[in-house]
């Protein structure tokens, strides 16, 4: 039998702060170097003593399967980052844990079932429709194909969640998401925040585009239920609707909360996931070209449909190893309850633990050449043969993303439109990174579009 091993290896960093500037700096290329210096398991400490973090992270596939599914019940959403996305997003399905996100997921579930789901198909196309005919007045035929598909899957999902008060709702998400966001990333990873009701500058900007984003949503909420229509099929209705003996309703307040956790997920999650899936294409010919013949042989100029998911492999391949090398949500937090062994190492009680896409979409042991895009990584008999937890975009377990066959279902339809009328080439070759709520892009994803004939 094994023996634990207690002392768990990580950097060292600098005496007196640890690995501060190495985690504000670059914490995704701090966390890779972690895995091949120090292995699956590591303890990485930051913040002079007194205020110090330590952070232990698992980067096996292994490892990420027990603090997500295995164990998940010892590994809970309590530390600081979920608790500032709590105090700005709400408790909504993300952040919510035990009876409550129980129930809040049983009420929810059946509004994401494959069928229902699939007929949001039609909404999403027009969406991407809107996106190309821009496209055609594009300055010098160039666009970010970030900002863009940003964009698409924020209107997309707008529609989806209000029906016809899209444009009501983008403006707003648009101008105060950032807003929020920074807000958040800022507090979760510092060791020290001032209370939120000092009026400071970055307290005063936060909560002015919270008032702002909580009273669209109210609004639209409002005026839906003053409406007394039944039977619409936006999902604000179907929320509104949702009820059952065991579990009531949704009360307006958790309503907003779950309209913000869906906007907040439900479009920079994909966002992420299309726009690196098109800048990869445009870096690499030779897969573009084969996306290209799939898409013009399964579609011939048509407009796809949920029926042609699964005509269209190679595109779903492209996407996962997008999602592989760019995952949206590139490192995922827990708390233990109590102590527990991992690989070897025991984890305390009390414990902050991540468990990290980035890395483990990149482990030389279930990757060869692991920087390389290659989507056939993703054919059938390739994911066979890896750990179910090699790759885990949408997270995992029981708090596996609720979304993601939407978000599935819209990235191949979008995809599939924008290479039937364009093809493209990179003008930018590299993108610089930074790490929030979700992967963030710190520079431009530029392309260069040729119309294509038919």
């Amino acid at each position: 039998m094994a023996t634990t091993r207690t002392e768990i290896p990580g950097p060292a960093g600098l005496p007196l702060l640890g690995s501060m500037f190495d985690l504000k700096d670059d914490t995704l290329g701090t966390f890779l170097r972690s895995q091949r210096e120090h292995g699956d398991v590591v303890r990485i400490t930051a913040g002079p003593p007194g205020i110090r973090a330590t952070v232990y992270c698992v980067f096996s596939a292994e490892g990420a399967q027990q603090v997500l599914a295995g164990e998940a019940a010892n590994f809970r959403k309590e530390n600081n980052f979920y608790e500032e996305i709590r105090e700005s997003f709400g408790n909504g399905l993300l952040t919510a844990q035990d009876e409550d996100y129980l129930r809040q997921r049983r009420l929810v579930q059946p509004l994401f079932t494959r069928k229902r789901v699939d007929g949001y198909a039609e909404a999403v196309a027009a969406e991407v429709a809107r996106v190309l005919t821009g496209w055609q007045d594009a300055d010098d035929a160039t666009v970010d194909v970030l900002d863009e598909m940003t964009e698409l899957a924020l209107r997309a999902v707008a529609r989806i969640l209000f029906g016809t008060d899209v444009d009501a709702a983008v403006e707003i998400v648009e101008r105060c998401f950032p807003v929020i966001n920074d807000y958040v990333q800022r507090r979760g990873y510092s060791p020290l925040s001032t209370p939120r009701e000092w009026p400071t500058p970055g307290n005063r900007k936060a909560a002015a585009a919270h008032r702002e984003l909580y009273a669209v949503c109210d609004r639209i909420i409002a005026e839906r239920r003053a409406s007394g229509r039944t039977g619409a099929q936006d999902l604000l209705s179907l929320l509104a609707e949702a009820e059952s003996a065991e579990d009531r309703s949704f009360d307006a307040d958790e309503l907003r909360e779950q309209v913000l956790i869906f906007l907040l997920a439900g479009h920079e999650t994909t966002a992420t996931s299309l726009g690196f899936a098109l800048h990869l294409l445009a870096l690499h010919p030779e897969q573009r070209k084969r996306a290209h013949e799939e898409v013009d042989r399964v579609l011939a100029g048509r407009t796809p449909t949920a029926a042609d998911l699964d005509a269209l492999p190679y595109l779903t391949q492209v996407l996962k190893e997008a999602m592989r090398l760019f995952p949206a949500a590139p490192a995922i937090g827990r708390r233990a309850v109590a102590a527990t062994e991992i690989g070897g190492h025991t984890i305390p009680a009390g414990a902050d633990v991540i468990v990290a896409p980035w890395v483990t979409h990149r482990h030389p042991d279930y990757w060869p050449d692991a920087d390389r895009f290659d989507p056939d990584r993703f054919t059938p008999e390739a994911e066979a043969e890896r750990p179910r937890y090699a790759w885990f975009p949408f997270g995992g377990g029981p708090r596996a993303c609720i979304g993601q066959h939407f978000s599935m279902l819209e990235s191949v339809i979008a995809l599939a439109m924008v290479l039937q009328a364009y093809d493209f080439e990179a003008i930018d070759t590299e993108v610089p990174l930074s790490t929030g709520i979700t992967l963030q892009a710190l520079g431009t994803a530029r392309v260069r579009l040729h119309a294509r004939t038919a």
